[in-house]
């Protein structure tokens, strides 16, 4: 275990690995870096890249300042790329995707960006999160109700159908994991708020991530997840979008999938 001190002084515990290019890996809500999916993801991309894996604020290793900012994930990022060298690729999934996003938006030194299925809601047909569901997420967190703020997190935010929360809660190992980081919750959602409202993505916010940018997505995914993906491809100044079977994330990491396609993004053209 490697750590990084971001400029809040926060400390941010990460795994690095392998050879090659720095490339960063950013999770999603209830992901950390000894996240199985997350570990083998990382293990594959190590053949070709010099693979960061850390633990957002708040997981694992990492520390956990408060009162939270989402500027402060920006900053952590930002730290990890400190880390690399100075520059790095990095690649986000989901609310990860969103953070990396925002903090290629305020400068941050991507060379290359992966953009793996943000959790954007951009038509008012598709489904929505309820208007109040930053809020309810951080009162739940608030009151200590963490295995009640999974089930709203999953149901109301990522549209899980309840009985798929029956099922982890019977499943020790799966549940003990995401309570562990349930806290950290909110963070997640902070990351999102009016980004699921169904509403058209500002394009005028994100003229300055002009890197080039991959956003994938996968053909099974929920339609919403899907609109969201091809709308912020057209609307980044330099992006390509990537839909194929196996590229989605709501149920299970298809990690060699993945890394081929990251493979041949960030090592394409050299």
């Amino acid at each position: 275990m490697h750590i990084a001190t971001s400029r809040d002084g926060t400390t941010i515990a990460y795994d690095k690995g392998g050879q090659g290019p720095a490339l960063i890996l950013v999770a999603g809500a209830f992901s950390y870096r000894k996240f199985p999916g997350q570990v083998e993801l990382a293990k594959l991309l190590s053949q070709d890249f010099t693979v960061y894996n850390y633990d957002r604020r708040g997981r694992g290793d990492s520390g956990n300042t408060l009162p939270y900012e989402t500027m402060r994930e920006f900053e952590d990022l930002e730290a990890m790329i400190e880390e690399a060298g100075g520059s790095a690729y990095v690649w986000g999934l989901s609310s990860g995707a969103v953070l990396a996003l925002q903090a290629a938006a305020r400068g941050a030194n991507i060379t290359k960006l992966a953009l793996h299925e943000p959790p954007f809601v951009v038509k008012a047909t598709d489904r929505k999160a309820p208007q109040d569901f930053v809020q309810h997420v951080t009162k739940l967190i608030a009151s200590d109700k963490r295995a009640e703020a999974i089930k709203y997190f999953m149901t109301q935010g990522m549209g899980a159908p309840s009985f798929v929360v029956r099922i982890m809660r019977m499943m020790r190992s799966v549940w003990s994991n995401l309570m562990a980081v349930a806290h950290t919750l909110p963070y997640d959602a902070a990351l999102l708020e009016g980004y699921f409202d169904g509403k058209p993505l500002p394009r005028e916010l994100w003229r300055a991530v002009t890197m080039p940018t991959l956003v994938l997505e996968g053909t099974e995914s929920p339609v919403s997840l899907r609109h969201g993906a091809q709308e912020l491809a057209d609307v980044l100044p330099n992006a390509q979008l990537l839909s194929k079977k196996g590229l989605g994330h709501t149920k299970k990491l298809h990690t060699k999938l993945i890394s081929m396609a990251l493979r041949d993004f960030f090592l394409g053209g050299k």
